[in-house]
């Protein structure tokens, strides 16, 4: 379907006479994708079994771990580049610089060119689409009827009368 989004109105918080000026923000919609999802659609896509590939990615989210933790980054062609970086005090001696001074470690990743995304594209693979959220809602209330809390006349009234016989 594409990638929704709503309209935020949002004022210069720089000065108080600002106008507000509506900005669309990206929404995500129901719950994160987790391993068994994103390994559903592979299974979907190859010859290998789910099973097969959770291990396969359980497997590898490990063995990032170990690279990024023995102190390398880890670079995965054509999808971006996995590496550490610390929240650290500075001290004015160099010998009060220590591990101490590290107070948070965060995993950065850097996408590839090659996923980044583009709001330009035009091939189909690499193209996002975007819909107003606010006015698909109004859409789908307004071809309903009206009746968003599903309470008048059941829930598989939008089916087009697939269960009813056209002949009679």
């Amino acid at each position: 379907m594409g990638v929704p989004f709503k309209k935020i109105p949002r004022k210069d918080p720089r000065k108080e006479d600002a106008v507000a000026k509506f900005y669309p923000q990206l929404v995500t919609l129901g719950e994160n994708a987790d391993l068994e999802d994103v390994a559903y659609v592979m299974k979907e896509k190859s010859s290998l079994t789910l099973g097969d590939i959770k291990s396969v990615i359980t497997n590898f989210v490990e063995a990032l771990i170990d690279k990024l933790y023995g102190g390398q980054s880890v670079n995965i062609k054509d999808f971006g580049v996995f590496s550490l970086s610390a929240r650290t005090l500075g001290v004015e001696k160099k010998e009060d610089c220590t591990a101490k001074n590290i107070k948070a470690v965060k995993i950065n990743f850097r996408p590839s060119t090659t996923i980044r995304p583009d709001v330009t594209a035009t091939r189909a693979g690499q193209k996002i689409d975007f819909y107003d959220l606010e006015a698909l809602v109004n859409k789908d209330g307004s071809s309903s009827g009206g009746n968003s809390s599903g309470d008048q006349g059941g829930s598989d009234s939008g089916d087009g009368g697939l269960d009813e016989n056209p002949l009679g």
